[in-house]
């Protein structure tokens, strides 16, 4: 994590007011209202466009299986430094089929042995748009090996997403829900 308390406090339920109320309401009634929301809810105008956004990155309208897409976000994730993001997506990135040692080798990259072509060509498909704001011709033949035109672009619209929301993370300095504990490799950033 960057910041060690936040920049913007997150709302508390009491501190809702009723713009507020009405965009967390959903969450509520699923019995949690994560920090990232707590603190976005404070631009409730933002936050509505951010989660219209948001939701079509996580939704099955998405053609990336959440599996693929996961990749996409640990890895966008850890190349920000994003301490909450990371721990957010390592607890989706299970339950949508990674695996401990997957999640883990998404630190390494496309280089670690045990991708497959498809899972390298997301890592490194990331990894470039991180860097360079670009899939160059190489990796954009890889991807299309492996996946459609839409799913192509799911990958960089999943990407740009979870740029942005890592920015957001970090500078606003939304800490851990709790009961999360911070991958080691994230401490002191």
């Amino acid at each position: 994590m960057r910041l060690t308390s936040p920049r913007i406090a997150p709302l508390a339920d009491h501190e809702f007011d009723a713009d507020q109320q009405e965009i967390v309401a959903p969450m509520m009634a699923t019995g949690r209202v994560l920090n990232i929301f707590r603190t976005f809810v404070r631009a409730p105008k933002a936050a509505k466009g951010f989660l219209a956004w948001g939701n079509y990155v996580l939704s099955k309208r998405n053609d990336l299986p959440a599996r693929e897409r996961e990749i996409v976000i640990l890895r966008i994730g850890f190349l920000c430094k994003s301490g909450y993001e990371w721990t957010q997506h390592t607890e989706i990135g299970l339950r949508s089929g990674l695996t401990a040692a997957e999640v883990a080798a998404i630190k390494v990259g496309a280089d670690a042995p045990s991708w497959s072509p498809a899972d390298a060509a997301l890592l490194r498909a990331s990894d470039e748009l991180h860097h360079d704001q670009f899939i160059t011709t190489p990796t954009w033949t890889a991807l299309k090996a492996h996946f459609s035109d839409k799913q192509c672009m799911d990958v960089v619209f999943t990407a740009g997403q979870y740029t942005q929301v890592s920015m957001i993370l970090n500078s606003f300095g939304v800490q851990l829900d709790p009961g999360q504990t911070l991958d080691p490799d994230l401490k002191g950033f």
